[in-house]
């Protein structure tokens, strides 16, 4: 079973992403979370620091797939495009309610969404070594998850099966056949 604070800051993904950051009251998480406001206030003593909580979570996820990617057998280029369709993951959720944050105006959020893009376009060019080849593969990716969010948003989300993995796998291994010399 999640820990009362994981419980809270779970509940306060699940509302920012459902219903945005506004009806995200720290009673609307207590509630959610089915602990006491007291229990809510002993881990975060406020929206702000939920949002820090959040950011921090996210910032722990991306570490752990970007570790993932410099381990994959196939290599990080190919571990990107493959993973980029993880809509509903606990990683896509911690975006997404980063994503609201941010236009909420919280600019905490949209540093850890820079940050968590860079480091995933960082991974890609240290394994690459060429920043274009990288650009291309992290906006192949970002493109099928896009696809994917957009899917799952209206209710029309497409079967992973509609997207030919392999074929967009050997354009990958093009891509990266194809690169300049360094």
């Amino acid at each position: 079973m999640a820990s009362a604070r994981d419980r809270v800051l779970d509940s306060f993904v699940a509302i920012v992403c459902e219903e945005g950051e506004r009806p995200a009251t720290l009673d609307a998480v207590a509630a959610r979370a089915g602990v006491s406001k007291g229990g809510l206030l002993y881990h975060f003593g406020s929206k702000a620091a939920l949002v820090e909580g959040l950011c921090e979570r996210l910032t722990d996820l991306s570490a752990l797939d970007i570790e993932r990617m410099r381990a994959a057998e196939d290599g990080p280029a190919r571990y990107f495009v493959e993973n980029c369709q993880f809509v509903g993951s606990e990683l896509d959720l911690a975006l997404l309610a980063a994503s609201r944050l941010q236009q909420a105006g919280y600019e905490e959020a949209g540093r850890t969404l820079d940050d968590t893009e860079n480091a995933w376009l960082a991974t890609l060019v240290e394994a690459l070594g060429d920043v274009p080849t990288a650009q291309a593969v992290k906006l192949l990716g970002d493109g099928l998850y896009h696809a994917a969010s957009l899917g799952a948003a209206s209710d029309v989300r497409p079967d992973r099966a509609s997207v030919d993995m392999a074929a967009l796998l050997q354009v990958v291994d093009r891509l990266i056949a194809t690169k300049p010399a360094p």
